[in-house]
Order: structure tokens, then C-alpha cells, then sequence
């Protein structure tokens, strides 16, 4: 099948030549036709289960039973800069100290 040449003024007519050959040279993965696309189906219709199964397991963490909530709080910068300076799991410490002060 004679393929269209895209329009790429970057690249010359000898790359292109090297690229349609090498897609000409593999029969796993021809080059589709307008057939091929006509007769296409998405995704999700071509393999319902695998489509259900990826949706649902989407990663990440866990859900937490008890989740912590994402506010915004104003807080003096020699605070803030204390904490910073502790490393990583600032936040955490601030939240921790927080705690201890709500529990009294």
C-alpha cells in the first residue's frame, strides 16, 4: 500500500524513504488501512473487562479511615522556619504538636 507523505519540512525525502521501509518491513504491526480504522472499536468496547478493571484499580495509596484534611492556616514564618528545619515530615510535627494541644 502507497502511504500519503506527511507534510514535515524538517525531514528529508531520504528519512522518510528509511522510515516507510522499516513500516513496510514489519508484518506484526502493518500499517492500517482505512478498513482498519472503519472497523476500529474503542478501548473499553474491544475489552470490556481489562477497561473495568483498569478504572477501578486507579493506584495510589490506600484510603485512610481517617483522612486528614487539606486546609490553609497562618502561621508566623520563625515557626514555619523551625519546622522546615527539622527535614522532611514538617507538616506532620506541626500536626502531632497541634494534637498534644487539643488534648489538654
Amino acid at each position: 500500500m502507497k502511504t500519503e507523505k506527511h507534510s514535515n519540512p524538517q525531514m528529508s525525502d531520504a528519512k522518510e524513504a528509511r522510515i516507510q521501509k522499516m513500516i513496510a518491513s514489519d508484518p506484526d504491526n502493518p500499517e492500517w488501512t482505512s478498513d482498519d480504522f472503519a472497523s476500529a472499536k474503542p478501548f473499553t468496547e474491544a475489552f470490556p473487562e481489562v477497561a473495568e478493571k483498569m478504572r477501578r484499580n486507579v493506584g495510589g495509596r490506600p484510603k485512610s479511615e481517617n483522612p486528614k484534611l487539606a486546609i490553609s492556616i497562618r502561621l508566623d514564618q520563625d515557626v514555619i522556619a523551625k519546622f522546615k528545619a527539622t527535614g522532611p515530615g514538617w507538616q506532620s510535627r506541626i500536626n502531632e504538636v497541634l494534637r498534644k494541644s487539643a488534648a489538654q
